[in-house]
């Protein structure tokens, strides 16, 4: 095998043909490590200079990517992250062909541990815990005389979804199932003109985007910080339109009477739904319950379009957990060298 190092933005190009063909032969199949979410973060963001891995093997053939970076904190640390960053990206992997793994990581860490000289720290965050970055890498950093330590960084609720509507409810306990079917009956009943939709695939998608940033804004203080950051702005506005066009967007809206008030930011990715963000107008149609509303409905419709999780990604929030959900765990990996 063999490695090649860019060093510049031109890596997503070089690389593009090949990327998602890897990712498809890898563990880390999941939207977070595709060309068009990492390469729309990179033009986002460019928080450092680019450090992109290429593995090959003897056939030429792209077997391992460790999209990476460097960046220099303000002790003039130099530290090794991953692409797509910790705020916004909720798993993160080296992307290694699953059939070579362990051919592959020794590869990538051989090579790296000869550029030492370039970094003080790596910090891989959200390794998800059946990744080949947490199954493999620690391993092969410390035989090649690095201190490698593993830190818990955050759940992941999931719902492993069953075939039927009535099969999941079945599932919830007897307090939930009632307060989901309460909630969806109260909804209805008190407003006729209660709604909810998926945007269709290929419709143009703007003005849907800022009645979604819209309501995130107003879900908390917290998320109306978040979109202050022009930065974050610029990149939904960026990612939102990208996925569409791959064919893995679900943004669906709950409308009262016309007026979005609830809203959900999903991905639809290897028969997966993700549940990436929200946004809900809570103070008005607080007592419609619009954000569980919407969230039921679109259970049920992960449920009768055959997909087999619905995953909460990144957080403990209790309605999780209400909903059914069991934890997953991401973690991080600090590799520091050996003095």
């Amino acid at each position: 095998m063999n490695v090649t190092v860019y060093d510049s933005a031109q890596a997503f190009d070089a690389l593009k043909p090949e990327w998602n063909d890897l990712v498809s032969r890898s563990n880390a199949d999941c939207i977070f490590s595709t060309w068009e979410w990492q390469s729309v973060w990179w033009r986002s963001y460019q928080p450092g200079s680019l450090w992109v891995f290429a593995c090959r093997d003897g056939s030429g053939r792209l077997v391992g990517l460790a999209p990476w970076f460097i960046h220099d904190q303000s002790d003039g640390t130099r530290v090794v992250s991953p692409v797509g960053g910790r705020e916004v990206t909720d798993y993160l992997d080296i992307i290694v062909d699953r059939e070579q793994s362990e051919a592959v990581v020794e590869c990538l860490v051989n090579y790296i541990a000869a550029q030492a000289d370039c970094f003080d720290r790596i910090e891989l965050c959200n390794l998800p815990e059946n990744s080949a970055g947490y199954r493999l890498l620690p391993a092969a950093f410390e035989r090649h005389g690095f201190v490698a330590t593993i830190e818990h960084e955050d759940v992941c609720p999931i719902i492993e979804l069953p075939q039927t509507w009535d099969e999941y409810l079945a599932s919830l306990d007897k307090k939930q199932r009632h307060e989901i079917r309460r909630k969806l009956r109260r909804a209805q009943g008190a407003n006729e003109s209660l709604e909810w939709h998926i945007v269709e695939s290929g419709r143009a998608i703007e003005a849907k985007i800022n009645v979604f940033l819209g309501l995130m804004a107003a879900s908390s203080p917290e998320k109306s910080r978040f979109l202050a950051d022009q930065k974050n702005e610029a990149f939904f506005r960026a990612m939102i339109p990208v996925v569409q066009q791959a064919g893995w967007l679900q943004l669906a809206f709950l409308t009262v009477g016309g007026e979005a008030v609830a809203a959900y930011l999903n991905f639809d990715y290897g028969n997966r739904i993700l549940v990436y963000n929200s946004g809900l107008m809570q103070e008005e149609y607080g007592h419609l319950s619009p954000g569980i509303v919407l969230l039921s409905h679109l259970i049920q419709h992960a449920i009768q379009t055959h997909h087999v999780v619905f995953d909460f990604l990144q957080g403990d929030e209790p309605y999780k957990y209400r909903m059914g959900a069991r934890d997953t765990h991401v973690y991080n990996l600090i590799v520091r060298r050996d003095r």
